[in-house]
């Protein structure tokens, strides 16, 4: 059900709205813990090591999955706010027709260039057919991820954080289930976590566009909608690519580090396997959360409102807060326990690795949250340089100083990359959003 997000009392409409997406994140995490989890547990280190290894390739086509999502969801939130219902469902189609043609080209590369990219990050011998298998079931997925992120963006800017919970909460049990069934009653190793995935995205994104197109079928037009518009494909561009560019830098960073670490064997790339996995679950939550407050950002400044923004992104600051608190203790305290759940064996060195990193990073979520949501707000009003500039920031610092500490302090150098550069582009980020400019309502034309 479509919720408007420009009345109410703000921060507990953004609540209310918020909510169900960090239920959704938890979810979307599971689908990727489980993977770690099921390697891991009942086939061993290297398939642990393999699914790790695959992950950050998986991260680029999640990066293009994502950032068609939050431009998909913000032009269609400011048409939204604006009342301006059928052109907002000519934005639905172009956004999907935008959406296959992207997954087309990155099948397409992903197929011929898969290769030579997990062999350029060093990846050991013994876990690179493993990783090759997973990654080639994975990117044959790729329509159903892009697909299934469209809708559930476009659901967002609606105001319907409900409905895309649901799917994805059925679904990602659905994938615990029979990632343990491929894997321990067929003995189909990593092919079985990845299948697993593959088969349970299909399902949740046929459900969610089938659900999506019934709810905009129900919306009354003042216009009749069009199959494309040249003129909002360049609005959606506009918010896509630097948000494409954004989580791509992010993964092209994370695939350098990966190949730093993978010179130091395929324990520590176990160890860091479980450990990045928990981190991710961490930041994704804050990013999602950020996300609703782009869309909240979006719908309030589409219906010319821009106190409501500040007010939201208080309201958006206190639940990050009592979020990476949680995160905080159970990595501090529970770090070992935490890392234990993708092990078997802990005297290869795997867990002592995996517990450093989460010591080390997550005392910085309350940065990192303070970030996101703050990106939030400029990116749902289309300050997008300001946007780039403090993401390129932080991917540019991570990296460089992954590099140079590598060398004098080990791992745990480039574990101290993190914080140093989510300080840094925090800092960056908040002066962007006092300066102002976001406010400015012209920028924010759909």
């Amino acid at each position: 059900m479509a919720m408007d997000l420009t009345v109410g009392k703000p921060d507990r409409v953004l609540w209310r709205y918020s909510l169900p997406l960090f239920g959704s994140i938890v979810f979307q995490q599971l689908y990727n813990i489980a993977d770690s989890f099921v390697a891991g547990k009942f086939v061993g280190e290297q398939a642990l090591a393999a699914v790790g290894n695959s992950y950050e390739v998986t991260l680029i086509y999640l990066s293009f999955a994502v950032g068609l999502n939050i431009g998909a969801s913000v032009v269609t939130a400011r048409l939204f706010g604006a009342r301006r219902i059928g052109q907002m469902k000519t934005a639905v189609n172009t956004a999907f027709l935008l959406c296959l043609a992207v997954c087309a080209a990155l099948m397409t590369l992903g197929f011929l260039f898969s290769p030579a990219l997990i062999e350029a990050i060093q990846t050991p011998p013994e876990i690179f057919d493993d990783t090759m298998l997973y990654l080639n079931i994975y990117t044959g997925g790729l329509v159903f991820l892009f697909f299934y992120n469209i809708a559930t963006g476009i659901f967002a800017s609606l105001g319907d954080s409900r409905t895309p919970f649901l799917f994805l909460a059925a679904s990602s049990i659905a994938n615990i289930a029979l990632d343990v069934l491929f894997v321990t009653a067929f003995r189909m190793g990593v092919a079985g976590v990845a299948w697993a995935t593959f088969l349970c995205q299909g399902v949740s994104c046929v459900l969610a566009v089938l659900a999506l197109f019934r709810a905009l079928s129900r919306m009354e037009t003042d216009e009749p909608p069009r199959l494309f518009s040249g003129r909002i494909l360049l609005n959606l561009v506009k918010v896509a690519l630097p948000s494409t560019l954004q989580q791509c830098f992010v993964s092209v960073g994370n695939i350098l580090i990966q190949s730093i670490i993978n010179g130091f064997g395929t324990s520590a790339i176990a160890g860091y396997a479980a450990a990045i996995k928990f981190n991710n679950f961490a930041v994704t939550s804050f990013n999602t959360l950020g996300n609703g407050m782009s869309n909240f950002t979006a719908q309030n400044l589409g219906a010319m409102q821009t106190d409501r923004v500040r007010e939201g992104y208080k309201g958006c600051l206190k639940m990050m807060a009592g979020i990476a608190t949680l995160f905080v203790l159970v990595y501090v305290f529970f770090g070992g326990q935490v890392i234990r759940l993708f092990l078997n064996d802990e005297s290869s060195g795997s867990l002592a690795v995996g517990v450093e990193f989460l010591l080390i990073v997550s005392p910085f979520y309350y940065t990192v949250a303070l970030k996101l949501a703050t990106d939030g707000v400029l990116r749902g009003a289309s300050r997008m340089t300001e946007f780039m500039t403090d993401t390129f920031v932080d991917l540019a610092m991570r990296v460089a100083l992954s590099f140079i500490l590598a060398g004098p302090f080990g791992l745990t150098g480039v574990w101290w990359s993190w914080p140093i550069s989510w300080c840094v582009s925090s800092g960056l980020s908040v002066l962007f959003y006092r300066r102002g400019r976001w406010a400015n309502l012209g920028s924010a034309e759909p």
